[in-house]
């Protein structure tokens, strides 16, 4: 369909630019019939009189009598050009809202064609900063999605993008029902708003029992009613930044980890099991410096447990024995529970509480 429109504009040229184009002839015409006018000795005001009713073919008479051969030539040169450019006018505007329409329509039974088709697919509620990047993603694996958004401008920058779009409220259900929902694979509402989202997944769950909805939340609170109204898993992006940057400032060794495929794949399991994955490091004057792996453990009291030491060899220790010391420099992956706990053992010694037992 966009060829064909290519085709057209080549033939009959755009119709802004036709319309830009004939308003500036127009403009040229008047301004110069007018100043004919008053070259023959006419006020502005009856020189642009006389050519407002020659150019629109009014013909209500002469302001003064037309008596010289100057002000024929003037008079007929207006009506020819006048008239013809009127003629011209009119059917640029013509073109400009039949072109207009015609795009409208074609493009939005392309789009219900293309709504038609989809299945397994995801929906994206709502175009912000989250959803943006949301889409991208999805759209660089191949999955294929459509962004429901109302904001018009914001409905642009997704049809910019190349996305499938549909304009309409996520949390009016005639909008969640025209993206075929019961063919979807996954909601995603990530509005900015708790309302709207418990809204729209209590909607998108009354409308499908299969599909898998995952919902954005600020508040913590919000994720207790957004398991309740049915979503399925509730992402609050405030908190996994939050925890991001602690982890970055506590355990600067996981830090350079956190892009890493194999240990993003393995902490997320972890993270589903209600354990964290870290990595510290062995430095001068810490806890468990010089201390067994089964020390370290013990002070821990079950916080946490040490699955791996490097120390900079070709392959690290995995699984090392109970009596395997640690020394400076090591670097020790630890899955834990409490995360508090193996900070204060792995950092420079000082008091530190781990439940009930300072040390």
């Amino acid at each position: 369909m966009p060829s064909r429109f290519a085709s057209a504009e080549r033939v009959l040229g755009s119709p802004i630019r036709n319309l830009v184009s004939i308003l500036v002839f127009m403009a040229a015409v008047i301004t110069l019939a007018t100043i004919a006018y008053m070259g023959a000795g006419w006020s502005f005001s009856d020189a642009s009189y006389m050519v407002a009713l020659t150019v629109f073919t009014v013909g209500y008479g002469e302001v003064h009598p037309i008596d010289t051969p100057y002000l024929h030539a003037v008079t007929m040169g207006l009506m020819v050009l006048g008239c013809t450019g009127m003629i011209l006018l009119t059917s640029s505007l013509v073109q400009l809202f039949t072109v207009m329409q015609l795009r409208e329509i074609l493009g939005a039974n392309r789009m219900k064609a293309k709504l038609e088709t989809l299945s397994g697919h995801a929906v994206i509620c709502g175009y912000g900063r989250i959803g943006v990047m949301l889409a991208k993603e999805l759209a660089d694996a191949g999955m294929p999605l459509v962004v429901l958004e109302r904001d018009p401008g914001r409905l642009a920058e997704a049809e910019a993008a190349g996305h499938l779009t549909f304009a309409g409220d996520a949390t009016d259900e005639v909008a969640l029902t025209a993206t075929h929902l019961e063919r979807a694979r996954v909601l995603a509402t990530v509005l900015p708003d708790d309302a709207a989202n418990v809204f729209i997944t209590l909607s998108a769950r009354n409308l499908s029992d299969s599909v898998e909805i995952i919902a954005r939340g600020e508040a913590p609170s919000t994720e207790r009613k957004l398991r309740h109204a049915g979503a399925n898993h509730v992402v609050l992006p405030t908190h996994i930044g939050a925890e991001r940057i602690a982890r970055m400032i506590l355990y600067p060794a996981t830090g350079a980890l956190l892009d890493d495929a194999r240990f993003a794949e393995v902490a997320t399991n972890l993270d589903a099991l209600g354990l964290g994955m870290e990595l510290v490091e062995v430095v001068e004057r810490s806890v468990a410096c010089g201390l067994t792996v089964a020390q370290v453990e013990r002070q821990g009291a079950g916080s946490f447990l040490i699955a791996q030491i490097d120390r900079g060899e070709s392959s690290g220790l995995v699984r090392p024995a109970p009596d395997e010391k640690l020394a400076i420099g090591d670097r020790v992956a630890i899955v834990a529970r409490d995360k508090t706990a193996a900070h204060g053992l792995f950092a420079v010694a000082g008091k530190i509480k781990v439940g009930r037992n300072t040390y």
